[in-house]
């Protein structure tokens, strides 16, 4: 098992780099078509390319889709805790929140491919491009969140859900923030200045 999430963590580091600069050509294609809409439709001179307005909108797709599939892998999405650290039942919710990525990524990988297909009946109006190009993107997608959402899995029945969290998950500054003396706010905490309780320290009465 150890070998397999090796293996796993090899491949899934290799796909993040590739995904990385994936999505920097996403975000610099974007930029670039919408800065030509602009301009195209306030320069006269300038021809109006009616496909960068499609294009913008399949890279923008694109990378949403991207970059969930790397927010899978290191926990970028937006959780709420429901119970206190260190808890059973916050556990259990870690647990489950990594579980039901995996189920979300197994749903397109199965229904995405078939939505995917459906593309190579259909071309875009403006480029003419195939369809299949753009529907295509939760089935990718979803194999990505599979992949990450096991190695998830696997580093945590291995070697414990807070070992697999040190190692994927990307470090926050509220993790090592400690409240559970009423003097220490974050702000204290943070910058390491002293508590604004006198009584902590024998301050006058």
């Amino acid at each position: 098992m150890s070998r397999l999430l090796q293996g796993l963590a090899w491949l899934n580091r290799g796909i993040e780099r590739l995904l990385q600069v994936l999505l920097l050509a996403l975000v610099f294609g974007f930029i670039l078509f919408i800065t030509y809409q602009v301009l195209s439709r306030n320069l006269p001179f300038m021809p109006r390319l009616y496909w960068t307005e499609e294009f913008s909108r399949f890279a923008f797709q694109w990378m949403v889709m991207l970059g969930a599939a790397v927010g899978v892998l290191h926990a970028d999405h937006f959780v709420l805790e429901a119970f206190p650290r260190g808890t059973r039942a916050d556990l259990a919710t870690r647990v489950v929140r990594d579980l039901a990525c995996l189920l979300l990524g197994i749903l397109f990988v199965v229904y995405g491919k078939d939505f995917g297909l459906s593309g190579l009946r259909r071309n875009a109006t403006a480029s003419g491009l195939s369809m299949v190009y753009v529907y295509s993107v939760f089935a990718v997608s979803g194999v990505f969140m599979v992949l990450f959402s096991l190695q998830r899995l696997l580093h945590a029945a291995l070697y414990g859900m807070d070992a697999m969290e040190r190692s994927l998950n990307t470090p926050s500054d509220l993790d090592a923030i400690d409240v559970s003396e009423s003097g220490n706010t974050p702000l204290n905490v943070k910058h390491g200045l002293p508590s604004l309780d006198p009584n902590r320290h024998g301050g006058d009465r």
